[in-house]
This record gives C-alpha cells, structure tokens and sequence, in this order.
C-alpha cells in the first residue's frame, strides 16, 4: 500500500479552470501530493471575468472540512480568496480545532488593479483570526501596503513592509514583487531574516491564476517536508515553467499550462 503526502486547498471554484480550487488541485497534483478541497463559493467565471457567484453557506463549509479532517488529515493548507466575514470566522475555528499546521494564506484582497475585492470587517477578521493562524502568506503589493500601514515604492519599502507584517501577526511573508517594483523578484521574510528570489520576467499575457498557483505550490512544498525557502523557490520555478509554456486559450486573459511537467514527464515528488 502507497501513502502520500496531502493538502487542502479552501478556496473558490473556477469554473474556467485557470483559478481557485481547479488551479489549486492542478498544482498540488503535478507537484506530488494527494490534493484535497474545501469549496467556499462557487462562481461562473471565464477568462473575460466573473458572471455570478453563489457562496457556501458557513454550516455547508464547515461540514466539507470536518470530512476532510477527520479522515484524511492535510499535510499543508493552502487557503485562497474568501469573501465574507462569517466563512473567514468559520475557517479560522476549524483550523484551530483541527490543528491544522502548513497553512499558507494567500490574503486576496486587493486586485493588482487596487481594487477591493472583500469587504472592510471581512478585511479585519481575516487579519485578526486567520493570518495568525498561518505559517506564510503570500501578499502583493497593496495587500502588503494594507496590512502593513504604509506605501511601498522601492525593494527597501518591500522589506521594511515585510519585517512590519511579521510583528504584527507572527507569520512568514513573501512579498510579491510587481506594480513596477521589482517586477518578477518575490521577498521571504521569517522574523529572522530576508531571501530575495529572483524571477524571469516572461513576456506572457495569460497570467490568470498565478497567485492561487504560487500558494498551491508552496503548500505542496511544505507538506513533502521541504524547508520553507526551498518551497518557495520551487514554487518561483514551477510558475515560471508554467508561464514559458505560453498556453493560449480564452479570450481574455488565459491560463497557464498547469500539467507542463506532465507533458515533459518531469514531474516532482
């Protein structure tokens, strides 16, 4: 009989494939754990943007996670956009009761455009009840801008941002690099000290989903055992292969080729 490290992915359904839960399980699979999900909402989405959405209910989520971990215990978390307070609250219990280790949070939310995507206090509650609950989260520019109270314009600005959010929540943060600062260069900060990871800049249009992939990698990472920076910078690598596949589907922006490494049959374990 096999086993086989595990994650579970909390997060959204993307009926297009190229986001949420279908990148999420994509991304764990070809990274060589057994992936697990929790579906927050369900929504009708294409590469041209969202039509509807339908969220699930707190006692419905809560259900899908007690399934999960009372049988098939997760090795890593990875916990992706969630929209409302309640749902955040719901989460965050679980993840206690449960505890849960190998979280990786990715805090959506602030598009890369500045836009809001949650509301205030869903805001609040995600940054006093889940964000300390987890071992890393994966913020970009305005995330990292909001929940460490200042601007970022400069990679000092990053790191500085970094160090801020670790104080305040006692967790791991890789700051996404874009928004013109340090354009495909991501920065790790554990509370001790500051990784930068350097990435290729890879003329790709069709970069749907590539925050929910990066989280979805790490958290394959940690729960195969790996260090902290070398999941990360495994995580770096396999995006970077997935853009440069240069997978062209969609009128919009489109997905990145999730199974490269199935096709080149280099698949990690």
């Amino acid at each position: 009989m096999m086993k086989k490290k595990t994650a579970l992915t909390i997060a959204g359904s993307d009926s297009c494939g190229g986001a949420g839960i279908q990148a999420d399980i994509k991304t764990m699979t070809v990274n060589g754990v057994y992936a697990m999900s929790a579906i927050t909402a369900l929504t009708a989405q294409n590469t041209t943007g969202v039509s509807d959405i339908l969220e699930a209910t707190p006692e419905f989520l809560a259900a899908q996670l007690d399934a999960v971990f009372t049988d098939i215990y997760p090795d890593a978390v990875k916990i992706g956009m969630v929209s409302s307070k309640t749902l955040i609250e719901t989460i965050a219990e679980k993840l206690r009761q449960y505890g849960a280790k190998n979280i990786v949070l990715d805090p959506v939310m602030v598009a890369t455009s500045g836009s809001k995507l949650i509301s205030d206090d869903a805001v609040e509650t995600l940054c006093s009840a889940l964000i300390p609950l987890a071992a890393v989260i994966t913020p970009n520019i305005p995330e990292a801008e909001v929940l460490s109270g200042m601007n970022i314009e400069t990679e000092a600005d990053m790191e500085k941002a970094a160090a801020a959010i670790y104080g305040k929540y006692g967790c791991s943060v890789l700051c996404k690099g874009g928004h013109q600062i340090s354009d495909a260069n991501d920065l790790l900060f554990d509370g001790q000290k500051s990784k930068w990871f350097y990435g290729q800049r890879i003329d790709n249009p069709n970069t749907h989903g590539t925050g929910c992939t990066l989280s979805s990698a790490i958290a394959s990472g940690l729960a195969k055992g790996l260090p902290l920076e070398t999941a990360v910078k495994e995580a770096k690598d396999y995006i970077s292969g997935a853009l440069s596949a240069m997978l062209d589907l969609g009128q919009g922006c489109g997905p990145m080729d999730h199974a490269y490494m199935l096709e080149s049959g280099d698949v990690c374990e």
